[in-house]
């Protein structure tokens, strides 16, 4: 059994018997993403990465409200410039790239809302584990008026297909978990909470008693196929969004819990 490796008040890591779990813990804000905790979530791939011993990594978030509801929206108000919105997409490329070129297998076991930038990490992990109150989806056409990074925009065509990626996005809906079962979006749906640790637990080892190798080979391989857009190719469309008066208007209405007006400029 290995002690705890590191650990913040708002994401805590541990690694017990060669598996890694990730929490994010911050219920009080359904679980919702710092920048600090984006940096924290890069380093602990990284540690893996350098540690043989790890297997497997289960991700989950506190609480059965939500596995993670994305970035904490405050962190926009320092916006102010391109370069702002420019290093931000960046951050988040880099992040979950790190995330998704993890050496093991990742587990996301998740309950509750899935949203934003937490059902992108979720779309990162290699397999994905809902009870049936999970929801997932990117509502930011309804609230923020911004867009997905290119990285996660390919993810998310790789795991749906174009048409259904436009279909979330453009309706702005949360996903219940039956649909999400037969979009791809979950691997598997557990009845409760409980149910769910346990079988994160159960599939961590599974995997974990595998040729790491052949694991590790063919997450590569397939991560090598999907076609991710660049981050030139995406910058013109980063700053129509981010540099939007409607994302403006998206985030004070949002943080003012009022419904927004769009303008569409």
């Amino acid at each position: 059994m290995n002690a705890p490796v590191a650990s913040t008040e708002d994401l805590i890591y541990s690694v017990e018997d060669g598996i890694a779990r990730l929490t994010f813990n911050r219920p009080q804000a359904r679980n919702a993403l710092t920048f600090a905790m984006y940096e924290q979530m890069a380093a602990i791939c990284e540690t893996i990465n350098n540690d043989r011993s790890i297997k497997a990594m289960i991700l989950t978030g506190a609480g059965d409200k939500a596995f993670a509801s994305g970035t904490d929206i405050s962190q926009f108000r320092a916006f102010k410039t391109a370069q702002d919105a420019l290093d931000y997409e960046a951050r988040i490329d880099r992040v979950l790239g790190a995330l998704e070129a993890c050496r093991v297998p990742t587990i996301a076991a998740i309950a509750g809302a899935c949203t934003g930038g937490g059902a992108g990490i979720a779309a990162c992990c290699d397999i994905r584990i809902g009870t049936e109150t999970t929801r997932m989806g990117f509502p930011i056409a309804r609230t923020l008026g911004n867009c997905l990074s290119m990285s996660n925009i390919s993810r998310l065509v790789s795991l749906v297909g174009p048409a259904r990626t436009k279909d979330l996005i453009f309706k702005a809906r949360l996903v219940e978990a039956p649909e999400a079962l037969a979009l791809g979006l979950l691997n598997e749906v557990v009845p409760d909470v409980a149910t769910l640790q346990r079988r994160a637990d159960e599939t961590a080892k599974l995997v974990a008693s595998h040729a790491p190798i052949t694991l590790e080979v063919t997450k590569e391989a397939v991560r090598r196929i999907r076609r991710t857009l660049t981050r030139d190719e995406g910058e013109d469309l980063i700053l129509r969004a981010y540099m939007s008066e409607d994302f403006r208007e998206g985030m004070d209405a949002f943080l003012n819990k009022r419904s927004p007006n769009w303008k569409g400029k």
